[in-house]
């Protein structure tokens, strides 16, 4: 081990006084009523409000010991340095040789950041300008396409952190949308994606956004190369037709170019831009701007800015993506809880989870330290969700009464639409998606118990006694499985980057305790490059699979006869 090298973290005395209080906990196990009754203040104790954001986490497994020991653990782990490092600029991401800067992205000042030497906020502020001109240009009809018509249908072709986080955002602000723009997302290679997203559009009306950085991204290009044909079969094979339907957000001006896209429609980023954090910059500000307008794009960057504020500047004790991201390693690593539940009670939040799914479980999914050491503890969890209350009819069953899992209940206290009134026999939409948003975390933390079944059942008066202590089983529940709650006032596209922020930052947290690099993804390559020889495969006459397992080349035979064979 060189003399620069950390000491692993799981290897320090912050981290064995945490798996004593762990073994404590498990010795005694938290109880959450008993909790509360003994601490009047646990609600205001173990919570964070601010003027955007209320946090709750007083119904997870934690005590002030605990607590204590975890910002001791973030201490030992250099956790407030780290943050700084990353908003600095310097090059954390080792195995790449990079910054990681996407908070520079949303920057709403002009103080200078230096990568090598190099204030690169002049040419975030220069891209984000040529967005809103173009942007502009398409909503005043100034810039139309080929025939004249004005756009109506933005499509938006890329794939992983090239769609996740942009997704996630036009979902959450479609309410914001401009009147009648059409915003969709092409990512899977299947055709069926880039059949169903197109069916029902107007080539003469519609505007292709390519978001690849390198233009060699497989799936992208091979949906680009449709979308290309698909315009000229409609439109006539004319280079005009690609200069004026299709630009791109890539890096590669050579190969945009030689696509047939104008490089003036070209649309920058740069390599301290990691794919799952990159929704701030040109990767989401080109079709976001076209969908939402400008103006709304620019409330998403302030909503994320104030969030990486809060990060750098509030003390660990106070600040919301540290706890969070303490409370999970605690959750993770000690208390032996993979999963987590994310349930956002707002429809338009339905993209959160699979976007969080990547820059969590992409980020942090590793099997050695920044040092290439071996980790000997889990990094990560399994990240799953779905919009209350849908998710209450399909999988809390399992939360409720199965397998112990941390759950996150998000919610606005306002409604983007009004829907329905408030009487005093009714309540509206809102009001009635808020009582589940209310009534979910206590049923998960305080349970019922057998007594309190008992005596309902009695109270109904139509079971006998036996039948009644055979049903009384099955209609307990445990209580004590942590959640935590997350409110704002309204979804809005400053509330929609802010949680985009919250994600990242809670991501990078475990990942800077545990010692990882969370900005790579060296995981995903394999597949890549087996996928690679496959294809090559595929277009070899005759197609023999030679070369194969005997699993996969059983499958290749079937796929290469067009049936399945006995």
């Amino acid at each position: 081990m060189s003399t620069d090298e950390q000491k692993a973290i799981n290897k320090t005395l912050a981290w064995g006084l945490l798996k004593t209080n762990a073994l404590v906990h498990k010795l005694h196990p938290t109880n959450l009523r008993h909790s509360f009754a003994a601490n009047p203040q646990r609600a205001s104790e173990f919570s964070v409000k601010t003027e955007h954001l209320f946090y709750d986490f007083s119904r997870q497994l934690v005590d002030r010991a605990t607590m204590k020991l975890l910002f001791s653990l973030a201490k030992t782990a250099g956790l407030p340095e780290k943050i700084q490092a990353m908003f600095s600029g310097l090059k954390i991401n080792v195995t790449e040789g990079r910054a990681v800067l996407h908070t520079a992205l949303r920057q709403q000042g002009n103080n200078p950041v230096f990568v090598d030497g190099q204030d690169v906020i002049p040419e975030v502020k220069a891209v984000l300008t040529k967005v809103k001109q173009f942007s502009d240009e398409v909503h005043s009809g100034q810039r139309t396409g080929m025939t004249g018509k004005r756009f109506k249908n933005i499509i938006s072709i890329g794939i992983g952190g090239s769609y996740l986080g942009p997704e996630y955002l036009a979902e959450a602000c479609r309410a914001f949308a401009k009147d009648g723009l059409i915003l969709r997302f092409v990512a899977n290679v299947d055709g069926t994606d880039f059949a169903q997203k197109t069916a029902d559009l107007d080539p003469a009306e519609s505007l292709f956004v390519i978001v690849s950085k390198t233009f060699t991204t497989a799936e992208t290009m091979k949906n680009a190369a449709t979308a290309r044909n698909w315009l000229k079969a409609k439109l006539g094979d004319n280079p005009e037709v690609v200069k004026k339907h299709v630009i791109a957000v890539s890096t590669a001006e050579k190969l945009v170019s030689e696509f047939g896209i104008d490089p003036a429609n070209m649309f920058g980023f740069w390599d301290w831009v990691g794919g799952r954090f990159s929704a701030a910059s040109a990767v989401g500000a080109v079709p976001l701007s076209l969908f939402l307008g400008y103006e709304n794009f620019e409330q998403i960057l302030k909503g994320a800015a104030w969030l990486d504020e809060h990060f750098l500047l509030a003390p660990l004790e106070n600040n919301i993506p540290v706890i969070a991201g303490l409370i999970d390693i605690w959750n993770i690593n000690f208390l032996g809880y993979h999963e987590r539940a994310l349930l956002p009670y707002a429809q338009a939040l339905l993209k959160l989870a699979p976007h969080t799914q990547q820059v969590e479980m992409e980020s942090n999914g590793k099997r050695v330290d920044v040092y290439g050491r071996p980790v000997a503890f889990a990094t990560g969890e399994v990240v799953f969700g779905e919009p209350g209350t849908n998710g209450q009819h399909s999988f809390y069953q399992l939360i409720h009464q199965g397998m112990v899992i941390p759950a996150d209940f998000i919610a606005a206290i306002n409604s983007q639409y009004q829907v329905g009134t408030n009487s005093a026999t009714a309540v509206d939409h809102q009001r009635e998606l808020l009582c589940n948003f209310l009534a979910q975390p206590d049923a998960l933390a305080f349970g019922k118990t057998a007594d309190e079944v008992r005596e309902e059942l009695v109270s109904q008066g139509k079971l006998n006694a036996d039948e009644i202590e055979e049903l009384v089983p099955h209609k307990v529940f445990p209580g004590n499985r942590p959640s935590s709650s997350f409110l704002i006032n309204q979804l809005t596209p400053f509330t929609a980057g802010l949680l985009l922020a919250l994600t990242e930052h809670r991501t990078v947290v475990k990942g800077f305790v545990w010692g990882i690099n969370s900005f790579d993804q060296w995981g995903v390559e394999l597949g890549k490059q087996l996928g690679v020889k496959v294809r090559e495969q595929f277009l070899k006459q005759p197609n023999d699979p030679q070369g194969f397992n005997p699993s996969t080349g059983a499958l290749f035979r079937s796929i290469i006869e067009g049936k399945l064979l006995n």
